[in-house]
């Protein structure tokens, strides 16, 4: 076959950076174009607002679905006016500035995590605005790109947006050029939201629907007992009464570089319900933090059957389905280096993390089982009856 006409050099490359890159290939950026990329791009600007919030810069995060079909994303931090102004400029600008290290700190909520960078190159219209120490300073972009007008900066004046008041506020249209649809589900956000509250015990995150003809509604979360409220959520959905209070602890091991926060309980319906976290994003596929935790389990549990001399304790460890069984359970670890395996980050890989979990988890459900004895025995009755069962 011929091959005239068909020559390819460095004339017909094209190459595209920063904006015109997300905008040509926006799923590479968001995950698609339809309601997961719409999705992905309201989180990576809410995002930003609870890692504020974890860092102590902020208390409370709100979220608000307005009636022209934006998103507008609040936090009540310090602001700082003008001063921080180019930091966060630098995030609507820059591709990498915004996708800055992961630390336990840090809530990974958006798999890609790309930050506002993105957002901004794939909003018809974006607004940022920063109140505090007395000054205001806001800045408008149009699909990236900043519109031509003064910075707005100055001291602020009473009524709304006194110099009281302080936070950042940053609104956005998605693009109907790049979207197939730009309507957001509320019961998807106001779930995802929920799940961010349940993990990060104290932070305070709403969510508000303007869009409703008969009036907007809004929904606040906020749990004190952060992983367990999560199991006890849980297992209400299954219908079934529990067989015993949650079990939970907190642990941090310098070993994992990072903390984690654990609760369980044993119910009553058939199949294990065990969820993971590295660093607030569900890690579906599972890694080392799961792993680590069924070996803890089942080495507690076999323990305490031994210690007491029950007849089950030498076939207990060829159970350790059995023993898992009928569990709800939350395994939330926080790393300073979290290692994901693969690009959308749901599975775990640190290596430490399996001991670390692992000892932890046998250590304190080893101690609950001595001080409530009869939980570890109706855990090993369980475990023999489901064994005749099968």
């Amino acid at each position: 076959m011929s091959t005239d006409g068909m020559k390819y050099d460095a004339a017909h490359i094209e190459v595209l950076d920063g904006r015109e890159a997300v905008r040509k290939r926006p799923g590479m950026y968001v995950g698609s174009t339809g309601e997961r990329g719409l999705y992905h791009l309201v989180l990576e600007v809410v995002d930003r607002a609870v890692s504020e919030v974890l860092a102590g810069r902020a208390g409370s995060v709100d979220v608000t679905l307005t009636s022209d079909g934006g998103v507008r994303v609040a936090d009540d931090g310090a602001g700082g006016g003008g001063a921080n102004a180019p930091d966060l400029e630098a995030q609507l600008t820059s591709l990498h500035v915004g996708s800055g290290p992961i630390g336990r700190r840090t809530a990974v909520i958006a798999p890609f995590s790309l930050g506002l960078f993105v957002a901004n190159a794939l909003s018809s219209r974006l607004t940022v605005e920063v109140r505090g120490e007395g000054t205001r300073w806001v800045k408008e972009y149009a699909r990236g790109v900043e519109v031509e007008q003064p910075d707005t900066v100055g001291a602020l004046t009473g009524g709304v947006g006194s110099a009281t008041e302080s936070g950042t506020v940053v609104s956005f249209w998605p693009d109907t050029e790049i979207f197939e649809t730009t309507w957001c589900s509320f019961p998807v956000l106001a779930e995802r939201f929920r799940q961010l509250a349940f993990l990060n015990r104290g932070l305070a995150i709403s969510l508000t629907d303007e869009r409703p003809a008969d009036g907007p509604g809004r929904v606040l979360f906020q749990f004190p007992y952060g992983v367990r409220d999560f199991v006890a959520a849980l297992d209400a959905e299954t219908g079934a009464y529990p067989m015993a209070d949650v079990f939970g602890f907190e642990r941090e091991d310098e070993r994992m570089a990072g903390t984690m926060e654990v609760a369980l309980l044993w119910g009553y319906s058939r199949g294990a319900r065990i969820r993971g976290f590295a660093n607030s994003l569900a890690t579906h596929e599972g890694g080392t933090h799961l792993d680590g935790f069924r070996d803890g389990v089942v080495a507690a549990v076999t323990a305490f059957a031994q210690e007491r001399g029950l007849p089950a304790a030498s076939d207990l460890g060829a159970r350790a389905d059995l023993i898992i069984e009928s569990l709800t359970a939350v395994v939330s670890v926080k790393l300073d280096q979290p290692e994901y395996l693969g690009a959308t980050r749901t599975l775990l890989g640190n290596t430490a993390v399996r001991v670390c979990v692992a000892e932890a988890v046998r250590e304190h459900l080893g101690d609950w089982f001595a001080e409530r004895p009869e939980r570890g025995e109706k855990v090993i009755d369980r475990v023999v009856r489901a064994s005749r069962r099968d």
